[in-house]
């Protein structure tokens, strides 16, 4: 079987993408094909959440265990198929791209395509541009001169000067 999925993001209204992958293939095979299909580095830790129908996280599937002593089962993504977690149509996640800003594509798997299957995910439909794996760094403010210490520092120095 073959899994549509439709993926958007809030932060680029424009951008869309529908990746066909076969229900046996890997959390990690999805995320690769997300990734290629963005133009994104796979140095970057991100994340999979299946969602419930209001877009709640309920189920995290990460690259590598985190280590964390809850009470809430972690997936990793190399290991679990898609077919074990992923049931029926509708079914919503998030792609968490920028874990340290927070930043994910709301994914939903819009179509189960029976009798087919894929060796490799395809990317059927690329619209718009991807949002920027990075979030730009803030300036910083420009720091304040104190003119009064810059015009005695000034003087001291012209008098060094003239000296």
């Amino acid at each position: 079987m073959v899994y549509r999925f439709k993926i958007v993001s809030d932060e680029a209204p424009k951008f869309r993408l529908e990746i066909q992958i076969s229900s046996d293939a890997t959390f990690l095979q999805l995320r690769s094909a997300i990734l290629d299909a963005c133009g994104y580095s796979r140095i970057r830790p991100d994340a999979f959440f299946l969602c419930d129908e209001d877009w709640e996280p309920r189920e995290l599937i990460a690259l590598e265990d985190p280590g964390t002593d809850s009470d809430t089962d972690v997936w990793l993504m190399d290991e679990t198929p898609l077919e074990d977690l992923v049931e029926e149509e509708g079914q919503r996640m998030l792609f968490v791209f920028d874990a340290e800003h927070e930043r994910a594509m709301s994914m939903e798997m819009r179509e189960m395509l029976f009798g087919k299957h894929l060796s490799e995910p395809v990317c059927t439909l690329r619209q718009g541009k991807a949002p920027s794996q990075v979030q730009a760094a803030q300036k910083p403010e420009p720091k304040k001169r104190c003119r009064r210490k810059f015009r005695k520092t000034s003087r001291t120095n012209k008098r060094l000067i003239e000296k």
